[in-house]
């Protein structure tokens, strides 16, 4: 058993004063026992101004229910990215973005401690974010360029079921009802909704896309429906992409990210078509279509608790999904030709295709990543070839690897390799019949009654 050194005070103070986040701890009875300088800068205060005072005297815009340490001390449950503003003793309103956690040590409790961000820094992203969302539009309304780059002609596949899915999108696309479409990481939802823009009566308006997983939460709220001076420190009148988009589309990616509060603003905006920006009063009409992806179920979703019931059946009207690559087998070498044709293009090359056995991994492929991970597995082999047909010496190391674990994987017993096979044609024979027991029966040449049988066990 190996002892570990003991940890002295001074080389504990010294960690954590060389963080570089704002650091307050307090006791069980909310005395400050740790307040580091990043804390003190964020705050306007002095380190000696705070260590060993009750919290609330020295914060006195603060109370028991707008502290977070506090609410830490009284809960012993932690709290995340939760934003606190207060007054410090300067008159001075401060706003952080704080993660508060409960403070034990065997068992016992000692207190809580906070790490805060700069919220105003934060905001001054968002600000800046919304100005470039607001240049782009006023750049292409200028040069009348379309923000949707792709149409329906420029989604490929030979797969029944996605030409059908295309054929419907772009007849509803006239349609002014939100839509929601989902369906795994690299379908090509984004595509789609471009598509969608182009296809629809708002096609000569704006189309601006915000992905909601990739802004913090604190932000997104600022971000869609925009602020008002004064509504928090440095605030300025800035419109959100809602108003944005006014006679265009607006797409919310990942929409499951989105906080529930969120979620129900945005159910108000697509009920009255109402936007108030933040810290304001006032209400602006705004004429956006709002379209939304998602690369999970919406049923999961709702199960988890990710997206509110009454949001999905707003967006529940007009819904889509876009099969996963595994299940349009077909697609996955059309696909293939269409890319190394583009990348001959590109790179000036002249590879005519794959050889026998890249093209025999590539249709027992899962492919997780859909057409985006095709795509790249393309681009990759493509920039490595120097023959005429691409071979397994060009293929990726992780695809090589994933390779060689599912070959590790195969059954060698005759009997399991046979029962994946009829598995395999009976998968086949539902997806053609588009799940008719009858007609998978008769494509199997097999009674109804045994295909029942098999489907049962």
């Amino acid at each position: 058993m190996v002892l570990l050194p003991k940890i002295s005070e001074e080389f504990l103070v010294a960690i954590l004063a060389s963080i570089d986040e704002a650091i307050h701890a307090v006791n069980t009875d909310g005395v400050t026992i740790y307040y580091n300088e990043v804390a003190a800068k964020h705050d306007g205060l002095r380190i000696n101004e705070v260590l060993g005072k009750p919290l609330l005297e020295i914060f006195p815009s603060l109370n028991e229910k707008s502290s977070t340490l506090i609410k830490v001390l009284k809960t012993k449950k932690p709290i995340y990215n939760q934003s606190q503003s207060f007054i410090n003793l300067y008159g001075k309103k401060i706003e952080t973005i704080n993660t508060t956690l409960p403070i034990f040590s065997s068992g016992k409790f000692l207190g809580a401690v906070e790490i805060a961000k700069d919220y105003s820094k934060i905001k001054e992203l968002a600000e800046k974010l919304a100005d470039i969302q607001k240049s782009l539009k006023v750049k292409s309304t200028k040069e009348t360029e379309p923000q949707a780059h792709f149409q329906f002609e420029d989604i490929l596949t030979k797969n029944k079921v996605f030409l059908e899915t295309k054929k419907k999108a772009e007849k509803l696309a006239k349609s002014q009802s939100p839509i929601l479409i989902f369906g795994e990481s690299g379908t090509g939802k984004e595509l789609f909704v471009h598509a969608i823009h182009q296809a629809s009566t708002r096609q000569k308006g704006p189309f601006i896309a915000q992905n909601c997983a990739a802004i913090p939460e604190s932000l997104l709220e600022s971000i869609l429906f925009g602020t008002t001076k004064g509504s928090y420190t440095s605030a300025v009148d800035r419109p959100g992409l809602f108003e944005l988009a006014d006679g265009g589309t607006l797409f919310l990616d990942e929409l499951h990210t989105m906080p529930l509060v969120l979620q129900a603003k945005l159910l108000r905006v697509l009920e009255d078509g109402s936007v108030r920006r933040v810290g304001s009063t006032k209400e602006q009409k705004v004429n956006v279509r709002v379209v939304s992806a998602m690369n999970i179920d919406p049923l999961k979703a709702l199960e988890n608790k990710l997206l509110r019931e009454d949001l999905f059946y707003r967006l529940n009207v007009l819904t889509f999904e876009l099969v996963p690559l595994r299940e349009r087998k077909e697609d996955i070498l059309f696909l293939t030709n269409r890319f190394i044709q583009s990348f001959n293009l590109q790179l000036v090359k002249t590879v005519e295709g794959l050889d026998e056995e890249v093209s025999s991994l590539f249709l027992s492929h899962a492919w997780p990543g859909n057409v985006r991970e095709l795509k790249h597995t393309i681009e990759y082999m493509m920039n490595l070839c120097e023959e005429r047909l691409l071979t397994t010496t060009d293929l990726p190391p992780i695809f090589k690897t994933k390779i060689y674990e599912s070959s590790k994987e195969k059954p060698k017993n005759l009997n399991t390799k046979l029962r994946q096979y009829e598995k395999e044609l009976i998968e086949e024979a539902l997806n053609e019949s588009g799940g008719n027991i009858q007609q998978a029966a008769r494509l199997l040449g097999i009674p109804r009654q045994t295909l029942q049988y098999k489907l049962k066990k």
